[in-house]
């Protein structure tokens, strides 16, 4: 299959599917007397996968490694469950970062009310009183 045809059965963009390509991810196609590629089954299915833990938003060094696991010799896979544990460390991380965000985010919309001018705007007067502290505190 052409790489638009792999592209419309995995839902990945062709730019993307190249760029795999690059970074060793998605294995060589054949390439057939015109010059395009030819894309099989192999390929087909190890772009799904990666697409599956791209949808689990794992870097693509995890990805990679998961693929070598999958494509390797058979062996225990106490490191698959430790990579997948550091990804869910990240992920709560990143989630008690967000629930922060929520609150500073719900703080400074309580600086101001509606019917105010730009001038008045207790939300700017915040961010630019932060901003200035922020830099004074850098020099």
């Amino acid at each position: 299959m052409r790489i638009g045809e792999l592209s419309q059965a995995t839902g990945v963009d062709i730019e993307t599917i190249r760029y795999y390509e690059k970074a060793g991810l998605l294995l060589n196609p054949t390439r057939l007397s015109n010059g395009y590629r030819d894309y099989g089954t192999d390929q087909l299915e190890r772009l799904a996968f990666i697409r599956q833990c791209r949808a689990l938003d794992m870097p693509l060094a995890d990805v990679a490694r998961l693929l070598d696991f999958h494509h390797g010799t058979p062996t225990d896979c106490n490191a698959i469950n430790h990579l997948i544990d550091q990804h869910l460390s990240q992920i709560r991380a990143r989630i008690e970062n967000m629930h922060a965000l929520e609150k500073r985010l719900m703080a400074l919309r309580t600086r101001c009310e509606q019917g105010k001018t730009t001038t008045d705007c207790g939300i700017l007067h915040e961010l630019v009183t932060a901003a200035r502290g922020s830099v004074r505190r850098r020099q």
